[in-house]
């Protein structure tokens, strides 16, 4: 078995191809007409780290439920952890591209750790060896 895609619930299918793509770095992998359940026009768009086998659904929220879970996804934790073969080089390109970056870099035991928002809000960890 293997973790194919996880969804990260946003409000606009655009800014959020624009923020993983130019700001983090990630392939757009596909962005497809598709519907709802229930008939409604929507996307499938899935972006990934580039070489990545698991992708990111990037789902727009549909009604009250969803958008109030934008940004929240895990509660405020960091729920989501990018892995950099060079911690300063990513650093410094997402800074340069408007990241926020909640927690500056600090060095622990497991290596290099700084925390950011992405464009729904979530929290992640944007980590590297020491």
């Amino acid at each position: 078995m293997r973790l194919g895609l996880i969804t990260i619930v946003v409000d606009d299918y655009d800014q959020a191809i624009e923020f993983f793509t130019a700001a983090l770095g990630f392939d757009l992998v596909e962005d497809s007409p598709s519907l709802t359940n229930d008939g409604r026009p929507k996307r499938w768009v899935v972006v990934r780290p580039p070489g990545a086998e698991t992708g990111i659904l990037l789902a727009r929220a549909d009604g009250e439920r969803q958008t109030g879970a934008v940004g929240n996804q895990v509660a405020g934790r960091v729920g989501f952890f990018l892995q950099a073969d060079d911690f300063d080089a990513a650093y410094e390109r997402m800074m340069a591209a408007g990241v926020d970056f909640v927690i500056s870099p600090r060095t622990e035991t497991y290596g290099r750790v700084a925390v950011f928002l992405d464009i729904a809000g979530n929290r992640w960890d944007l980590l590297g060896s020491a």
